[in-house]
Formats: C-alpha cells, structure tokens, sequence
C-alpha cells in the first residue's frame, strides 16, 4: 500500500504501531456490565475468572479507562497480585501501597502500611469528590484465607469513614474454587465482602465475537474526533469505497478454525484478544 494519500499522523505514531489501545470484545463488555452493576446495586465484590493469556489483563485496562470517561469522579486502581512464598501482611499491603501511587509502599510497619493505604484511598476520594473506590486485583487466585481476610478489614474500616469499596478479584479458575471453600468453611463474611458476582472470562469463541472485535478497528478514531478510523489509516482508498473490516470476520474465524484443526489441538477454539490484534498488526502496510 503506498502513501499516496497524506495522513493526519506520522505512521509511526499510530497505537496500532506503538500497540497503545484497547478495543472492546464480548467478554469485556460483559466485564463492564458486571462492573456497573455492582456500582448500581452497591454489590461490593466479585470474582472474574478464566483461563490464563486470555486478555483478562487487557480487560481491567479497558475498563478502567471507560470507567475513567463514563464515571470521572470515581477513582479506580489496579493492583497486580504477586506470587509470594510467604504470606505476611507486610507485603500485601506494600502491593496495595504501589497500586494506589503511595511514594513508599515498603516503608514502615505492616499497621504503618495499613494505616496509610487507608489514608491514600481517603485522599483520593477526597480529591474527585466522590466517595466511591474500585480496586481490581488481577491474579488474585495467589491471595490466600489470611488475605482475603486483611482486604475485608480494608473494606470495613473505609466503609466506617463513608467511602465504599468496590473490589474485583481477577484471575484464574482456581478463583471460584477458593470462594467454595471459604463457603464449606463458614468464611462467609469474606464471600458477602468480595465474591458475591461471578464472571466466566473468555476468548473469541465465534464469527460474530471476531465481528465485535473488527468493527472497533472500524468505528475507532486516531487522532481522536477526526474521521480516521484504524481502518481508514490503512486502507483509505476501500475504506472510502465502503470496504469495512468486520465484513471479513467469518473469513478470519475461518482461519483460525482451520489452523486449529490442522494442528489438532484439543477442545473448542478459543482465541485471546492479543491473537486477533497481532494477526490484524503484522498486516500493517507500514
């Protein structure tokens, strides 16, 4: 494809290039409608689970960033669980600390932490005017009783000072074992506090997935408010004459569908957002 026709950017600087966007697939926007449920509801928690690589991460980027939009005044913080051999209390909250932008989050001692997490998310309530909070803890199937536990104090002692905490536990299938456990052992205290929703996150599992995912590339515009979708960044000329991506989307399913079969791999087709976006990519002309 030549560059015949000026683009309002240097082509280099494009997120489909730099990779710097998100775009929308079924499972996402279930992601966000659980989400804005809680929130009308006031349902403090709930489980997200899926398999690994399947753009779980990806997800809570997407939703914050539209939380961002739909709901400025809320404040929104992602914290990303680590695999710890020890679970102490001191580095549960130091992780929680570096979500929330704390300058320090290992200084002091574990009730220091506790007290200035507390502290943190009062500020910034306090700074967009609104006493609401979500906090999406991806990979959360590496907390264990004793955590969940510290979390539930965290929600107890905010909802004391009239700020409610909405909290998303992120991870993978083993998420929906632990909340039958705590059930078996009585922890329902904990299942009340975080895991009251449940939401099967999945892939693109057909044509018509493919087609939600297509047709952001479509309708979504760089710069932004001009007439330059992805599409027609690419592709002007057909764009112009009507040529959209999404009318391609069965013959991509299809070929997928294809290399699945013939490398004979087990159980139905399941692609990861990252799959749909490299394939789309690696076609750049640039």
């Amino acid at each position: 494809m030549s560059l015949e026709v000026p683009r309002p950017i240097d082509p280099s600087l494009h997120p489909l290039v730099t990779g710097n966007y998100r775009l929308a697939t079924p499972a996402i926007e279930a992601l966000y409608e659980l989400v804005t449920r809680c929130l009308r509801y006031r349902i403090p928690g709930a489980l997200i689970y899926g398999p690994p690589r399947i753009g779980k991460t990806r997800a809570i980027e997407y939703v914050r960033l539209l939380l961002a939009r739909q709901h400025p005044r809320m404040s929104s913080y992602h914290a990303q669980c680590e695999h710890k051999p020890r679970h102490a209390e001191g580095p549960f909250f130091a992780n929680l600390l570096e979500a929330v932008g704390d300058h320090a989050p290992h200084a002091g001692t574990s009730a220091a932490k506790r007290s200035r997490l507390l502290l943190r998310i009062r500020e910034a309530a306090a700074r967009s005017g609104s006493g609401t909070v979500l906090l999406f803890c991806d990979e959360s199937q590496r907390y264990n009783e004793n955590e969940y536990e510290w979390l539930r104090d965290v929600h107890d002692a905010l909802d004391r000072q009239q700020i409610k905490l909405f909290t998303f536990l992120v991870g993978q299938q083993e998420l929906l074992a632990q909340k039958t456990a705590l059930q078996v052992a009585g922890k329902t205290q904990i299942v009340a506090r975080l895991m009251v929703e449940e939401l099967a996150f999945y892939g693109i599992r057909n044509a018509e997935d493919v087609a939600t995912c297509l047709n952001g590339y479509d309708q979504t515009a760089y710069p932004e408010g001009s007439h330059w979708s992805f599409t027609r960044f690419y592709i002007p000329q057909a764009f112009d004459a009507g040529y959209r991506l999404v009318a391609d989307s069965g013959t991509l399913w299809q070929a997928f569908e294809a290399a699945h079969h013939k490398a004979s791999l087990p159980g139905s087709l399941e692609i990861p957002m990252i799959r749909i976006v490299k394939d789309v990519s690696d076609k750049s002309p640039f």
